[in-house]
């Protein structure tokens, strides 16, 4: 996995367990994409997300953003997410930290 700081935000570092709020773009290696939110909201290494996600946000501050590149075994791994996600795919997501709660 493979975690860039585009820009660090400041405050309170995300933790597990926190609550966070989300604005993220997901796209497949080729630039297809296939996810976005504005507001998305879970809960660090609560089972609510892809793991590469847990990993990923961990240790970001509010107004910070990421890029993360996810290999397979830590996003949807053999079986993909069909039919946007083939099996195997490596995962690049483009995430910012709206809020840590």
């Amino acid at each position: 996995m493979v975690v860039e700081d585009m820009k660090v935000g400041e405050g309170k570092t995300a933790e597990s367990q926190d609550t966070v709020t989300m604005k993220y773009v997901g796209r497949l290696e080729d630039g297809t994409q296939f996810d976005a939110s504005s507001r998305f909201k879970f809960t660090i290494d609560a089972g609510e997300v892809i793991k590469g996600w847990d990993r990923g946000v961990k240790g970001m501050k509010k107004g910070g953003k990421r890029k993360l590149t996810i290999p397979p075994k830590l996003g949807y791994g053999k079986r993909g997410s069909p039919p946007e996600i083939p099996p195997n795919s490596t995962l690049i997501f483009e995430v910012e930290l709206l809020s840590i709660s």
